[in-house]
């Protein structure tokens, strides 16, 4: 436990010296928050980015470092500054094994995202991480920091206290999270599209009426932010390659002997113990840990970059009915004479389509010192906030040993798709 007044500083190869202090020196020291170390940022990643091994706690210190240079340019202090600053660096407590890959698994089983995890780690309340384990809570409280005042920032679903410019700095289209991300796994990647000028983003950044608002010479930083965000995700997280990778974890998964009890533990796990549990599955789930492990990975054997908006509900159901979705799985299966978990279905691109563009139509740029909003009108920049994050709709994943006869087969018959 750190003592009162202690102060140290940590070396970080995006922001340079992150000093920590306070409540953000005792939190980091946590069973909770040391648990990041063995979470992967970008899932499976490193198998098409062998730099691509940076872990949930180095991206939860940059978020913390980001959010504290956002309160200070919006004249957050205090017990504001210090709550929002504790929520930037607890955000990502309820991450699974390697990230964003079991978000799916994780919504089926236990019914929460894991932003509902965070806030049941932040609260105390996590039934797999029991009272008499949870330190968060009792840090937080001994610095005056109330932990729903903190769970509320982190999922603000749920979160009616959380507003205005505390909110914006964690949960808004140009926020810390993001600003954070898109610098840092640009740097492990070696991507360069994520490279923005978080200097000048901060630099022009403004609090007007409990809104953020860029002045009119940081819209060009802005923009460049916008065009970063959308090419990441193309290029680096929706990499056809990663989702092969993370189709396959996720199946591991699904069907495992006894799911969905036997995963409501393992999604508290670290990536390592994950795959050290599904390698000792017999069956397809250990098959597919142990094809990752040797990056023996499926190809896309089908797919559609667009669907037709008649297709577009049917895909889309099964995209929140994962039961059904596991039935069509096998049915092509069994289609090529294949076995159960040969073939995987992707649909993110259904996923965020045509919607609010995360926030982007909110965004206010100062433009002879009125607020205007650049990204609300039909047009370019527009239409990339608002595209979907993969440039495939749905996809067909498949064991290399039947790609050229699920080819073949679902070329000629459709029926059994949507």
């Amino acid at each position: 436990m750190a003592r009162p007044g202690t102060r140290k500083s940590i070396f970080d190869p995006v922001h340079g010296t992150i000093l920590l202090d306070g409540p953000a020196l005792a939190l980091i020291g946590t069973g909770e928050f040391q648990r990041l170390w063995g979470i992967r940022q970008t899932g499976f990643a490193h198998l098409v980015f062998p730099g691509a091994n940076h872990t949930r706690l180095e991206h939860s210190l940059g978020t913390f470092w980001v959010a504290g240079q956002m309160a200070d340019r919006l004249g957050l202090e205090g017990r504001a500054r210090r709550r929002v600053t504790a929520a930037a660096l607890l955000h990502d407590l309820g991450h699974g094994p390697f990230s964003h890959t079991l978000d799916g698994p994780m919504a089926e089983v236990l019914g929460m995202s894991h932003e509902g995890i965070s806030r049941a780690r932040i609260e105390g309340t996590e039934p797999f991480w029991p009272p008499s384990r949870a330190e968060v809570p009792r840090i937080l409280e001994r610095f005056d920091l109330r932990p729903k005042e903190v769970a509320d920032l982190v999922d603000p679903a749920r979160g009616a206290s959380s507003s205005g410019l505390d909110r914006a700095i964690l949960h808004s289209a140009v926020d810390a999270d993001r600003i954070d991300y898109l610098q840092r796994d640009a740097h492990y990647t070696g991507v360069g599209h994520g490279a923005v000028d978080a200097g000048r983003l901060l630099e022009t950044m403004r609090g007007d009426g409990g809104h953020v608002v860029f002045a009119e010479k940081g819209r060009s930083a802005v923009e460049g932010f916008l065009v970063g965000r959308a090419l990441m995700y193309s290029t680096v997280y929706y990499h056809k390659t990663v989702r092969a990778a993370e189709m396959m974890a996720q199946a591991a998964v699904e069907r495992q002997p006894g799911f969905p009890d036997v995963a409501r533990e393992q999604f508290r796990w670290t990536d390592g113990e994950l795959m050290a549990g599904l390698c000792d599955q017999t069956g397809i789930s250990g098959d597919l840990a142990k094809a990752l492990l040797a990056r023996r990975l499926y190809k896309r054997a089908f797919g559609w970059r667009e669907v037709d908006s008649s297709a577009r509900a049917a895909w889309r159901r099964l995209l929140h009915r994962p039961d059904e979705r596991r039935a069509v799985e096998d049915a092509i299966a069994a289609g090529v004479h294949s076995a159960p978990g040969s073939v995987l279905i992707d649909l993110a691109g259904l996923e965020r389509h045509e919607g609010a563009g995360d926030g982007w139509g909110t965004v206010r740029v100062l433009l002879d010192g009125r607020p205007t909003f650049p990204f609300r009108s039909p047009g370019p920049w527009r239409s990339l906030a608002s595209r979907p994050p993969a440039d495939w709709a749905v996809s067909v994943y498949v064991a290399p040993r039947v790609r050229a006869s699920a080819a073949r087969w679902l070329s000629r018959d459709r029926s059994i798709l949507p």
